[in-house]
């Protein structure tokens, strides 16, 4: 299979100058995925977030769909890439056909946290770094007004966030419009250069001022989008949550690449659920003896003084230690690391949503992968058995290894395999998958992060049941009240399989119901990535031949990001 190679000589194909072109165009069209990128020249500008400027970013679309479509592979890599962009191009034209993107409004993924999220990730070493910053934040008003037209359009063609989202993005929009409350306030007070030799020098007194006007910019944006809202959208909108079956399921099919029967996978879920409080009923047995409930071994777990860090410098030297040390034993037997892979900084976010993430690297690395924490108010405490298996998920063998080593193969992947395609099930599963890979290694040996383990994996299995259940407002069973799922059983639902800190579960719950499929695509991608895994066994013995756990994982992971029914018919070639 020619595309786990890493062959400098491979010249550019028509399909990667395709695929190029595509993401050139793309970033113009939308600037912070530029920065996301690492791609010069566009950190000091806003997306443009009207119906023309979707109507821009589709036209790009079906241009480089048409253009795919006439071209013959030239390898297998290409033949993987047409395969991967006319799937990935093809639910982002239905997305764009049926209006969905126009009306997108939600508590974690939608224009009002872009417009927001992005300052966390630009270049900050620099006069002219602080000046993009500055007349970025002065162009969200510009940004604010166009994604208010667009909502506007959604709106009259019946298309409305649920009540639920508007009114909690009302609160994110308040909290940035605050003088005292926001991001960009922090932003402009903070601002100075690094030097390299660790010396601290200040702006000059232009740019300052012009980053305390950008900041006042950004915050009247905000202010005015709040207002909007609350004086517009919300009159209008549905109490209702769910989207329904044809919706979810062009959702579904997005944030999986894959196309599940999702009565099937519900039904698995539960199943799924089930086996998991199981394991954590035999992990408290092991921990504090038989009889010992998992809520209460979780309780003596929280209070155990070997188990605590207290602070955040104590969290990130805690995250940066675990992380390091599984990128240098890692590297030496199970996975193949190049060297720029093996940095990854921990970070601590600037917002305080109670969210883990990573973030990629840029194309030549001069940004190195990043594990960012987003601490709540207030919260000064962590545990790390609940908290070892997350590190493996955002870090190494989870994201970063997953990332950064498509990034890190240049010579071989055009740009929008190796950087712009993201798909989550492909992502999240992977990430799933990684934790029980440390797991079946030992690094999860202890009880106590073992625990932690399934305490995820119960969550990311509740959603599955919860996410559908709702969104296609199937039959809840009886011990959740009967009937019909709704919100209002969802809750209780939650609280009961999350060992979650409630303020946080209450965002989280609002985030499933406002971005529906993304959730179960953690759960159901690890489904397929197992699949795809039993798959390449049993089709390595059909061959006669051992079955190599590190050449899959190395075969899979060179593919890069792609739709988890692609991955599964090419581990299997």
């Amino acid at each position: 299979m020619t595309v786990t190679t890493n062959d400098a000589s491979r010249p550019p194909s028509r399909i990667d100058e395709i695929a190029d072109q595509f993401v050139r165009d793309a970033v113009a069209l939308n600037p912070t995925e530029a920065t996301q990128l690492g791609i010069p020249g566009y950190d000091h500008l806003m997306a443009d977030y009207s119906p023309a400027g979707h109507d821009a970013r589709a036209g790009v679309i079906r241009d480089a769909l048409a253009a795919l479509e006439g071209v013959e592979p030239a390898d297998d890599v290409d033949r993987v890439t047409k395969a991967a962009m006319m799937e990935r191009l093809g639910i982002e034209r239905e997305l764009a056909d049926s209006g969905e993107r126009l009306a997108e409004l939600n508590v974690i993924d939608s224009p009002a946290q872009h417009m927001r999220d992005i300052f966390a990730l630009m270049p900050t070493d620099t006069e002219e770094a602080w000046e993009a910053i500055g007349e970025r934040m002065s162009a969200i008003q510009d940004a604010v007004d166009s994604y208010e037209e667009s909502l506007a359009l959604a709106a009259e063609r019946g298309n409305i966030a649920a009540l639920r989202q508007i009114e909690a993005v009302i609160k994110q929009a308040d909290d940035l419009a605050d003088f005292d409350t926001s991001i960009f306030t922090d932003l402009a007070k903070g601002a100075k250069i690094t030097e390299a030799d660790g010396e601290e020098r200040e702006l000059k007194r232009s740019t300052r001022r012009a980053l305390e006007n950008g900041a006042m910019d950004a915050r009247q944006a905000y202010a005015d989008l709040a207002q909007y809202l609350s004086e517009m959208l919300a009159m209008a909108a549905p109490e209702d949550d769910a989207v329904g079956a044809e919706r979810y399921e062009r959702f579904s099919r997005y944030f999986l690449g894959a196309k599940v029967d999702l009565d099937e996978t519900y039904e698995w879920g539960r199943e799924e659920l089930a086996r998991i409080i199981a394991e954590q009923e035999a992990v408290a047995a092991e921990l504090y003896g038989p009889g010992t409930s998992i809520a209460e071994a979780m309780d003596r777990l929280d209070t155990e003084q070997q188990r605590l860090l207290h602070g955040t410098d104590a969290l990130k030297a805690w995250m940066q230690k675990t992380s390091d040390q599984a990128v240098a034993e890692l590297g030496t037997e199970h996975f193949d690391i190049p060297e720029p892979v093996r940095t990854l900084e921990c970070c601590i976010a600037p917002t305080q949503t109670g969210g883990i993430y990573y973030t990629g690297p840029s194309d030549d690395f001069s940004r190195p992968g990043r594990m960012w924490w987003s601490v709540p108010a207030g919260v000064s405490e962590f545990t790390t058995w609940r908290e070892k298996t997350t590190v493996y998920h955002e870090g190494v063998p989870g994201h970063h290894l997953q990332v950064a080593q498509t990034v890190y193969r240049k010579e071989l992947l055009n740009l929008w395999r190796r950087q712009y395609c993201w798909i989550s099930g492909h992502g999240e599963g992977w990430a799933l998958y990684a934790e029980r890979l440390m797991a079946d290694l030992g690094y999860l040996a202890d009880p106590g992060d073992r625990m932690g383990m399934l305490d995820g994996q119960r969550l990311r299995a509740a959603r599955v049941v919860l996410d559908i259940g709702v969104h296609l407002s199937k039959p809840c069973p009886d011990e959740w009240g009967g009937g019909t799922w709704d919100t209002k059983k969802a809750w209780p639902f939650l609280v009961a399989n999350a060992n979650m800190d409630k303020k946080i579960l209450a965002f989280e719950l609002d985030r499933y119901l406002g971005w529906p499929g993304q959730a179960p695509s953690y759960k159901i991608g690890e489904r397929l990535w197992l699949q795809a895994r039993d798959d390449a066994r049993a089709a390595a013995a059909a061959r006669g031949e051992d079955f190599d756990l590190k050449a899959f994982h190395r075969r899979a992971l060179d593919l890069g990001s792609v739709g988890l029914d692609l991955l599964r018919d090419e581990i299997t070639r």
